[in-house]
């Protein structure tokens, strides 16, 4: 089951984005601005900026998700957006013994293909294992040859045997990251992983992250959502969802209740 966390962020961070935003234009030095500040002051001004389409500032203010139960499928689509670090399980490093996997809805939802899609995953779990197993023996035993002791040589063997045979895992694949972004980039993301049209998965993330980052920087984020909210209209085009307004309510109910 997907499971985020907000595990680290800027501390104030609308009093950073206000003290970094207003030193473009002050003559006094960043203690003088920031012995000015309230947070009345920030929120306003944070909003003005938001409103005049100024978002370097904000990049200076960082989030840091822990994630779990998420998909190699989503691993691919997230690493995308270049601006954000990510730490990812090994699967050159864990033998995963006991693969859990990610089932679609769609599939959750057909008693038929759910026979299906399990039967596969257990194929690929067991084909994994065997494939890891025969690899390790073989590597064990020509290390051992070479004059490596043992224990040494089974643990090489291991990681080696890992690194090829982690092939057959399929996209449903679990696995577990830390990502950062700073706020310019997660409005980015919201913008286009939070819309009707994005992928399931990375959808039900981008919610999540949204639902975190929100309450501690509702200034910064008080746009964030999909480009119907973003911007106060869809920029899908003819691909459009079509359900704007039932968005726009869904965020606007969000915002007031987080």
């Amino acid at each position: 089951m997907q499971n985020v966390k907000l595990i680290a962020h800027t501390p104030d961070p609308e009093s950073v984005v206000a003290a970094a935003a207003r030193l473009c234009y002050s003559a006094v030095g960043v203690d003088a601005l920031l012995e000015a500040q309230t947070p009345e002051k920030n929120t306003k001004f944070v909003k003005m900026l938001a409103s005049m389409g100024h978002e370097s500032p904000i990049e200076h203010v960082s989030f840091t998700f822990a994630v779990e139960g998420v998909s190699r499928s989503l691993l691919a689509q997230i690493t995308r957006h270049r601006i954000a670090s990510f730490s990812v399980q090994s699967q050159r490093y864990v033998r995963l013994d006991d693969f859990q996997f990610v089932v679609p809805p769609e599939i959750e939802a057909d008693p038929a293909s759910k026979e299906l899609f399990l039967e596969a995953m257990k194929k690929q779990g067991e084909e994994y294992l065997a494939l890891a197993a025969s690899l390790q023996a073989r590597h064990k035993a020509e290390l051992m040859a070479q004059g490596m002791d043992e224990k040494s040589a089974n643990q090489k063997a291991e990681k080696m045997a890992n690194e090829d045979a982690r092939f057959v895992l399929p996209n449903a694949c679990e696995t577990k990251l830390v990502m950062t972004m700073n706020a310019r980039s997660l409005l980015n993301f919201f913008k286009l992983r939070c819309c009707n049209r994005a992928q399931w998965e990375i959808r039900a993330l981008a919610e999540k992250m949204f639902q975190l980052v929100y309450p501690v920087a509702p200034a910064i984020f008080a746009a964030a959502g999909p480009s119907c909210v973003a911007c106060g209209h869809c920029t899908e085009g003819k691909m459009s969802c079509g359900k704007q307004k039932e968005v726009q309510a869904k965020y606007a109910a969000w915002k007031e209740s987080l």
